[in-house]
């Protein structure tokens, strides 16, 4: 069952712990319209895990690794550049999908969609006006 969180970016900070309580995957999807705020989620998420890692967008990169103090790890990939799902499978997606010790936090993931595994889970960012977001943890 969905669930629904309104919130103003600028208390973001304030619903990482609800949306932390409900991920049931450590492959976390993360849907929504250019410039929707998914990587600023996911950095908001990346410090209240516990990582002191500075988080940025992978667009480049496609993929950055954050450590967590645990010595968990949290991939954060942006595969908006990708052509098709033959570049990722090129380099080697598939060894961050089947960690079971790692979170796998994906932005753009629609061209990898036939490939993810069954239990990931999404959260879809809605914006509903320039200060305020709708998230939707699927």
């Amino acid at each position: 069952m969905a669930m629904y969180i309104e919130y103003k970016l600028s208390d973001i900070e304030n619903i990482i712990p609800e949306i932390i309580q409900n991920l049931h995957s450590n492959i976390v999807l993360f849907e929504g319209e250019m410039g929707a705020g998914k990587t600023t989620l996911i950095k908001s998420l990346v410090k209240q895990m516990g990582s002191s890692d500075e988080v940025s967008s992978p667009t480049f990169s496609l993929v950055n690794e954050y450590l967590l103090p645990d010595n968990q790890k949290i991939y954060h990939f942006d595969l908006y550049r990708l052509e098709d799902e033959e570049e990722a499978l090129d380099f080697g997606i598939e060894e961050y999908l089947y960690d079971k010790n790692s979170w796998v936090f994906i932005e753009w993931f629609k061209i990898i969609e036939p490939i993810l595994p069954k239990n990931s889970q999404k959260i879809r960012i809605i914006v509903k006006n320039s200060d305020t977001r709708i998230l939707e943890i699927l």
